[in-house]
């Protein structure tokens, strides 16, 4: 190669990269209107069935707070306090502008402030679930490439034994066990309890590390399958077998590359993981006596209490969708090898 034909080979890869990177940035607002636009009649359709409920439950606040045995000019004097002697979508539309402005109403139970009470319960919940993901993630990435590089050796088939077993292992059971070991015999970590991280970052993460690892199973073994058969896939595809026959170095065919590719659908898997993980989270929390989301949840089920169970539900929605619009931002962002070209 001529000193010429260098110079303008130098010049077209900054020119290429430059593309590339204008590409992966313009694919982001698309993915974000299109998200925003999925969103809206998703959010207004999920709130209507999820408002919907209480019709379908049968329950009043009169039964909860004056007994079955109440008289039915009680039971229509109560609901009416409730304001639920109005018609059904006047009473929707009120209830979805206080949910847009943010207050999810009020409890039958004891007339607190179902935000505040799920603010309080969604904070404890959110920061076990995050640490789980981001243990689930690191561990599953590890793992999973690690297969992958050493697939159909004994390596590989350690790591696929591995995330099978733990697969198939209930977060109760693990957290048993975790609390056994490590807090009680080892004394390693408080068996129970929360401490908010504004009371210091060491006690609360040794507070949220035993729940997290408990509920990180399951995404350590997701995101390790799902990598390992991403990458082995991107492997054998033909943009692939090109830039190994241009004799670029392994460790920039798989960073460059079949990482790229293979985080795809590692990624799309995680969409629905750390909302299940906060909202799967009750029997976990009754072990390490946590007063989370979870726990609230189903003590709002349990009591009957409609409008606190309304709470959770649009929370829960809110959470799935943001989490897969993130998720789907970082997609955009991270452009496949072979849409680029190599």
């Amino acid at each position: 190669m001529t000193t010429a034909e260098a110079q303008a080979t130098t010049g077209v890869r900054p020119k290429a990269a430059a593309g590339w990177t204008r590409h992966a940035l313009g694919r982001v607002p698309v993915t974000l209107a299109r998200s925003v636009a999925i969103f809206v009649p998703v959010f207004l359709v999920a709130t209507f069935v999820t408002f919907a409920l209480r019709s379908l439950s049968g329950l009043s606040p009169a039964r909860i707070q004056l007994g079955e045995e109440a008289t039915p000019e009680a039971v229509a004097r109560v609901e009416a306090q409730w304001g639920l002697d109005r018609p059904f979508l006047v009473q929707y539309g009120d209830w979805l502008g206080g949910v847009l402005r943010g207050q999810l109403g009020t409890s039958w139970t004891n007339g607190a402030d179902i935000s505040t009470l799920i603010g309080l319960g969604l904070g404890v919940s959110l920061s076990v679930a995050t640490f789980a993901l981001v243990i689930g993630v690191v561990a599953g990435f590890v793992l999973g490439t690690v297969a992958a590089l050493r697939r159909t050796t004994w390596v590989d088939r350690a790591i696929t034994g591995f995330v099978t077993v733990i697969s198939v292992m209930p977060a109760f059971v693990v957290g048993i066990v975790l609390v056994a070991v490590l807090a009680v015999g080892l004394r390693l970590f408080p068996s129970a309890g929360y401490v908010p991280a504004a009371q210091g970052l060491g006690p609360w993460l040794a507070h949220i590390t035993l729940p997290a690892v408990a509920l990180s199973f399951d995404v350590v073994a997701d995101v390790a399958r799902q990598l390992r058969t991403s990458l082995i896939t991107a492997y054998q595809e033909n943009y692939v077998t090109g830039v190994v026959v241009r004799g670029l170095s392994p460790r920039r065919i798989f960073f460059g590359h079949v990482l790229r590719n293979g985080l795809g659908p590692a990624l799309a898997t995680l969409g629905l993981k750390f909302p299940s993980l906060v909202g799967a989270s009750v029997v976990t929390e009754w072990i390490f006596g946590l007063q989370g989301f979870g726990r609230f949840a189903n003590d709002a089920a349990q009591a009957g209490d409609v409008p606190a169970v309304q709470g959770v539900l649009v929370v829960s929605i809110v959470l799935v969708v943001s989490f897969n619009l993130i998720v789907n931002l970082v997609l955009a962002r991270v452009t496949p090898a072979s849409q680029r070209g190599v």
